[in-house]
């Protein structure tokens, strides 16, 4: 089935420059242009795969976002372009070097803005009465300021604390909420709980909740960034696990073994490494959480049009192929040879 709507175009893969979305099979050598309209795979011709299902495979396993089932996967390159891979995913990797730049980023905005402040001190402090009332007067609206919010998330609806939690509803932090929040292990997903207490409230937070909290919280508690040698360390603590999501079901444990003096929980007391790994693993988590909601979608969409591409290409090779790509398909000097006799 082709649909008439156009299929768009792309400039990552050079032997095949159609559509925003292709769907590959790289063991059976099937390519596919999806349209991202009305949801139709359109099977490309024998003669122009080759060359583009490798680019693909190449490009699926370089590109950091990404998210797989047992049968398909999928991943958005930043220049926009959505593979749709079918078959048994790569082994995962975590794209470490987006976060790396992130933090140093934040490490150089914390620097240049370090030498403003201690100016503005000592301005202060050498000030004519006039230039101080001033200065106190904007050093109050900037203390006032820290009440106000500085993150927000939505949670579920149940009892948190002292707090009414409504279904959907909002839970707002001030900087100073910031500093009061805490993490201890849990014996459930994602192996924290969240506390907090200021202003005269307090609410613990636990399972999806505690994790949509953390994941706004810690971008607050790391705004001064990280060395690169900080990097390095959370990146290491990830490894170790070997994984975002595993790390996460580990980290805040790893951290109370690791700092049995500190029995306080407060986030702002951990490690500077153990904060930077765990705002990675969070967003890395949700971003998988987003592809993985297509998933499904997407295989029942896969199942039918392998029905149709297994008859298509039946008609044009000889018997015997499928046996051979079963075989042979992973093979890129197999396929090429095919290819080129």
């Amino acid at each position: 089935m082709f649909c008439k709507r156009p299929l768009g175009s792309n400039e990552v893969v050079e032997s095949f420059p159609v559509g925003r979305r292709l769907a590959f099979d790289p063991a059976r050598g099937r390519l596919w242009v999806v349209c991202r309209k009305c949801r139709r795979w359109n099977l490309t011709p024998l003669e122009q795969r080759w060359e583009a299902v490798e680019a693909c495979e190449r490009l699926f396993r370089a590109t950091p976002l990404r998210a797989s089932t047992d049968q398909i996967g999928l991943a958005r390159h930043r220049e926009g372009l959505e593979l749709v891979r079918i078959g048994k995913p790569p082994r995962d990797e975590f794209a470490a070097w987006r976060y790396g730049d992130l933090f140093r980023r934040r490490l150089r905005q914390y620097a240049a803005l370090t030498p403003l402040s201690t100016g503005a001190g000592l301005l202060l402090a050498q000030a004519s009465p006039p230039v101080a009332v001033s200065l106190g007067v904007l050093a109050v609206f900037l203390a006032w300021s820290y009440r106000g919010t500085a993150a927000k998330t939505s949670i579920g609806g149940r009892e948190a604390g002292d707090v009414p939690m409504d279904p959907g509803s909002v839970v707002k932090f001030s900087r100073m909420d910031v500093e009061t929040i805490r993490m201890f292990p849990a014996d459930v997903a994602p192996g924290f709980v969240v506390d907090m207490i200021g202003r005269g409230r307090s609410a613990r937070f636990a399972g999806d909740d505690a994790r949509r909290v953390a994941s706004v919280i810690l971008p607050k508690l790391n705004q001064r960034g990280g060395t690169r040698r900080a990097v390095h360390a959370a990146l290491a603590e990830i490894e170790a696990r070997g994984h975002p999501e595993r790390y996460l079901a580990h980290a805040v444990p790893d951290n109370a073994r690791r700092n049995k003096r500190d029995v306080s929980g407060y986030v702002r007391n951990m490690p500077k490494p153990t904060r930077l790994a765990l705002e990675m693993a969070l967003h890395e988590e949700q971003e998988r959480r987003a592809l993985e909601g297509e998933l499904w979608v997407l295989e029942q969409a896969w199942r039918e049009a392998e029905e149709i591409a297994a008859i298509a290409d039946r008609l044009l090779l000889p018997a015997g192929t499928d046996a051979f790509f079963e075989k042979y398909g992973t093979d890129r000097g197999s396929r090429s040879r095919l290819h080129d006799g």
